[in-house]
């Protein structure tokens, strides 16, 4: 008789795991690992210039802020970028960040910026004797290194994913560009084109805050967002440099500070396959 029970018992608790498994699923806890992998990713965004908080050293001493390149193009300027991560299970990272910037046919001022080359009426004259209709836009690159943390909001769901705090510095060059209709202006093409576009060198310095999404597989819903702010300090390259406006008819010696907000979106792939799974039953 005892031996019945007890085979009865053990046929009842085998019957209640094939028909009852949500009875088995209570009692089973999961938790997603943290990993570590190689991520590439594709951003884009839009950068506002700061004007109070940008300015200008001049070589003579004293500060202004009509050289910013807050004051020399209107804003706002789109971003793209590429940027590679190293991520650790730590949620430390690592990154290389690639940006471009540019405007639509912004430069404040041209027709008194170069009034030399400039009509009255506010064209420049092609070989033709038509308007050569000038197109002048912003454009700036830059290449940073940085670090970053990801503090996890949901550390047993996905830990991989949360605050997002990164800090980068590295280089970067601005300068204005001249593209020309079919009309040629050899006054403002090639060369003659270097005393008038503002080219600056310098160093750069970002900081971000924003959120980390990394879904649990691993598929396509991987991206960041982020607030950026960029401090640059720079100076001119060119020997020669014509601004009218500002009264600049040779050697630019001034040192020049932009602050930059960003906001950004970054699409990310990582290079690694699917996450395990650790399971707990008790």
């Amino acid at each position: 008789m005892r031996i019945s029970k007890k085979l009865c018992r053990a046929a009842v608790a085998a019957l209640l795991c094939v028909f009852c498994p949500a009875n088995i699923q209570a009692q089973e806890t999961i938790k997603q690992d943290t990993i570590s992998c190689f991520i590439v990713g594709f951003n884009v965004g839009t950068i506002f210039p700061s004007e109070k908080g940008s300015n200008v050293s001049l070589n003579k001493g004293g500060g202004s802020s009509n050289a910013t390149m807050y004051s020399l193009y209107d804003s706002p300027w789109l971003n793209f970028g590429l940027d590679g991560f190293y991520k650790w299970k730590t949620n430390w990272l690592i990154s290389l960040e690639g940006d471009a910037w540019f405007g639509t046919d912004n430069l404040k001022h041209r027709t008194e910026r170069m009034s030399n080359i400039y009509t009255s009426e506010g064209i420049i004259i092609g070989t033709n004797g038509t308007d050569a209709v000038v197109t002048a836009y912003n454009r700036g690159l830059s290449v940073k290194a940085g670090i970053g943390k990801i503090i996890p909001i949901m550390p047993t769901r996905n830990p991989n994913s949360g605050i997002l705090a990164k800090i980068s510095a590295g280089i970067l060059q601005q300068q204005t560009i001249f593209t020309l209709n079919e009309v040629n202006a050899p006054q403002i093409d090639d060369d003659y084109a270097l005393l008038y576009d503002h080219q600056r060198f310098g160093y750069t310095l970002t900081e971000g805050v924003g959120f980390w999404f990394m879904s649990n597989r691993l598929n396509l819903v991987n991206c960041y967002v982020a607030f950026e702010l960029t401090e640059c300090w720079s100076h001119s390259t060119r020997d020669y440099l014509i601004d009218n406006y500002l009264g600049i008819n040779g050697k630019d010696d001034n040192s020049y500070f932009d602050l930059l907000y960003t906001i950004k979106l970054c699409w990310m792939f990582p290079l690694k396959g699917k996450t395990a799974r650790e399971y707990y039953y008790y």
